[in-house]
């Protein structure tokens, strides 16, 4: 089921039902019968690198970066006026990392009476010891095999280096990895992987975003995972990470695609939802659950 065909969202729920009532009988022992909307805008996002990025992935091409505060704007008197937070990021350089060490004391500066939502890639551990007195949280991309990262990084990494810098980077401050469900041009490649390997990593927090196909990319004519991929996959970690903090990130495409993602994952047991369509809150609703409205981040959460 794509975006481009009828969502008929039904027919997702009514296959294996069995897992959809073991994800709810999860929630309900390990969480509060409350949901988390965000709409994050007291979170102003920084690109380090304005919209340059080595790696020009496959699918984002550098796209995203320009919807980002390039530092030096960000650093112009009255440019953070009503943030409360910062999602500090940027472009990679060749080896998958976002170069921040040069722009530490402004960062410092930009962050005085903010929180600071680092997403600085595959770093080395000397980057990860500047940044730790700065981060509130880093933000961490977890690709589940070497074909995936291939293919949309051009990098030559597998999951166990993912893995290992996962583990550097908690040593050292607080870490919500994330996982794009279809990054691999729409289909499902290395998601179920990540989500074991995270469940046995015992992280506290997880979030999920999708691919959204986008002009410009080598993957703009692809269509996103199928809502029924989604939901496998929100589900798997719902019933594998029972006492983690699961949320469906702002990354996802629109329309009827989102409602139908947006209902999924609050029937799954996911405990948040960011930018939530009114689907999500009738949904929420119907299953008795208080909402809780967050204007920031979600990985600040």
């Amino acid at each position: 089921m794509h975006a481009d065909e009828s969502l008929d969202v039904e027919n997702v729920f009514a296959v294996t039902p069995h897992r959809w009532r073991e994800a709810w009988e999860v929630r309900r022992c390990h969480h509060p019968p409350t949901i988390t909307f965000d709409r994050p805008t007291r979170t102003l996002p920084v690109s380090v690198t304005g919209s340059y990025c080595a790696l020009q992935c496959a699918h984002c091409g550098g796209r995203y970066l320009r919807h980002m505060r390039p530092i030096d704007d960000a650093a112009k008197p009255g440019a953070l006026d009503g943030a409360t937070s910062l999602l500090v990021s940027g472009g990679c350089d060749a080896a998958g990392r976002v170069p921040v060490l040069e722009h530490l004391e402004t960062l410092r500066r930009l962050g005085d009476g903010r929180r600071l939502n680092w997403h600085l890639g595959l770093i080395d551990e000397a980057t990860m010891r500047a940044v730790a007195p700065l981060a509130d949280v880093v933000s961490f991309d977890v690709v589940g095999d070497a074909d995936t990262a291939r293919e949309v990084y051009g990098l030559d990494v597998g999951l166990d280096t993912y893995l290992e810098t996962l583990r550097m980077m908690r040593r050292h401050a607080r870490v919500v990895p994330h996982i794009t469900v279809g990054l691999r041009a729409g289909r499902l490649s290395g998601e179920m992987a990540a989500v074991s390997a995270l469940a046995a990593e015992g992280v506290e927090a997880l979030v999920f975003i999708v691919l959204i196909p986008t002009e410009g990319t080598a993957f703009a004519r692809c269509a996103p995972p199928a809502v029924e991929d989604v939901a496998d996959v929100l589900l798997e970690a719902r019933v594998r990470l029972p006492q983690a903090r699961l949320t469906l990130g702002c990354m996802r495409p629109h329309g009827a695609y989102r409602q139908a993602v947006d209902e999924v994952a609050v029937r799954a047991g996911l405990n948040g939802v960011v930018n939530p369509t009114r689907v999500a809150e009738r949904v929420a609703e119907e299953l008795g659950l208080a909402i809780a409205w967050g204007n920031e981040c979600c990985g600040l959460g």
